[in-house]
């Protein structure tokens, strides 16, 4: 009578796993980040770059291009990465319509 062996892939992906858990805990610490926070607390301020990033728009340009970033980081005072999550957080909390 033959055995029959069952592959188990767990072990071989658990160090995949481990790494993309790891890869989300940025995203769990930025839901708390004073960068966020500083919008929640300041609706005008996500209002203001809001209506910054529609007049972009208007000239045919993404929020998540590189002018638009670098425009925000530098009326924002923020380095381009935190720009960047800022308009993201912004756009998809107050201004779903801006692209």
């Amino acid at each position: 009578m033959a055995t029959l062996h069952v592959h188990n892939p767990l072990p071989r992906l658990m160090p995949a796993l481990g790494a993309a858990l790891l890869g989300l805990t940025p995203a769990a610490a930025l839901a708390n980040s004073p960068l966020l926070d500083s919008v929640k607390r300041n609706p005008q301020r996500a209002r203001d770059i809001c209506a910054e990033l529609k007049a972009l728009n208007a000239q045919g340009i993404s929020y998540t291009s590189p002018k638009a970033v670098a425009q925000v980081g530098a009326r924002q005072g923020l380095n381009p990465t935190d720009a960047e999550i800022l308009s993201t957080y912004v756009v998809g909390l107050y201004c779903p319509d801006v692209r």
